[in-house]
């Protein structure tokens, strides 16, 4: 007999393929107070619609990464279900802003293939992409992730990874954003005074702040994106895996950076691509996540003078906190760390 919703293994991938995710998934106001509740971020045009209109807004957007991690689980019963780590990610573009109201939809084509070494699992890379009910993109980008093979003995394919870019290049940055009234961005409102010239390459944040990631908090926020893989969820079956509980959404850990990060970057209000990211390390209940961010880089935008990007790399530890920037001694990460997150943030000039 078939098992129904067994998802997909390794061998059930071919380069090329392209695949649209079920379901669609209208997004509101309960959403965006869900992911407050979740995670706490404070960033003020994500926070107040009175703020927004008054920079230029029509209302205030749904939080990047929440858009992000919707689309993200919209994908994962087809590419991820049988996961057994999601590796990292790169060349992801913030599109559009999302409002609620809007639908979300996604698809995903296979580009890269690559069975391990123990012929257990193989790595599947996908682009996926995210779309309003316009049809209009949302967000795209590039993940891989490891996936479990049905069958140990089963043929794979060709290796065929692809070739990504190291970063999101600044001059494909800032559609998602309206022309900003600068003037009537209100720095006492929004929670710090620093602005695009404020910043340089080479300085580094401890947002200093930790928090303690709950059991019941993890799963509410993956049942939010419809994430189902069961990795998350199944405490019976990971009893008897490689870590003997439950594993922590990567996402999970990404949004609780994100709102960490408010102390000390409180103006950059649009996360507008992902350059590359890398789960370093597992991230489980009880354990406290800190967070570190260093400017990488500050680039002007074409045609823009209202905006500013910050290219940002984020460093998420547990049960360290990050006043010495812990990050790497040589080749290895430190201990603590869980997450390297580079991005591009943009904020008012």
């Amino acid at each position: 007999m078939s098992q129904a919703g067994a998802g997909n293994f390794f061998e059930d991938f071919r380069l090329g393929q392209v695949i649209r995710h079920p379901t669609p998934r209208t997004v509101s106001t309960g959403d965006a107070a869900l992911y407050l509740g979740l995670f706490g971020s404070r960033f003020a045009v994500q926070s107040s619609d009175a703020f927004a209109r008054a920079i230029g807004y029509p209302h205030a957007p749904l939080d990047d990464l929440l858009v992000f991690h919707i689309v993200f689980g919209k994908t994962v019963p087809d590419v991820s279900l049988n996961a057994i780590a999601n590796l990292g990610y790169a060349a992801c573009r913030i599109r559009a802003a999302v409002y609620p109201g809007d639908t979300l939809s996604a698809v995903s084509e296979v580009i890269g293939l690559r069975e391990t070494s123990n012929r257990q699992s193989g790595v599947v890379y996908v682009r996926s992409t995210g779309f309003k009910d316009d049809g209009s993109e949302v967000v795209d980008y590039v993940r891989w992730v490891m996936v479990r093979k049905r069958d140990e003995r089963a043929p794979a394919p060709e290796p065929n990874v692809p070739q990504l870019p190291s970063h999101v290049h600044s001059d494909q940055l800032g559609d998602a954003v309206p022309v900003i009234r600068t003037d009537a961005y209100d720095t006492v409102l929004s929670g710090g005074a620093r602005r695009f010239a404020d910043y340089q390459a080479g300085q580094r944040i401890d947002h200093m702040d930790g928090v303690t990631v709950e059991e019941s908090e993890h799963q509410i926020a993956t049942r939010l994106y419809q994430n189902p893989a069961r990795i998350h969820f199944n405490q019976w079956a990971e009893a008897q895996g490689r870590f003997k509980r439950r594993l922590i959404y990567g996402g999970h850990a990404i949004s609780l950076a994100r709102a960490l990060s408010f102390n000390g970057l409180e103006n950059a209000f649009h996360v507008a691509g992902i350059n590359g990211g890398r789960h370093v390390a597992p991230l489980f209940a009880g354990d406290t996540v800190f967070a570190w961010t260093e400017v990488l880089e500050c680039k002007a935008l074409p045609g823009r003078d209202d905006v500013g990007a910050l290219r940002l790399r984020t460093v998420a530890t547990k049960d360290r906190p990050c006043v010495d920037f812990p990050w790497r001694v040589a080749e290895e990460y430190d201990p603590a760390v869980i997450l390297e997150l580079d991005y591009w943030a943009l904020i008012p000039r």
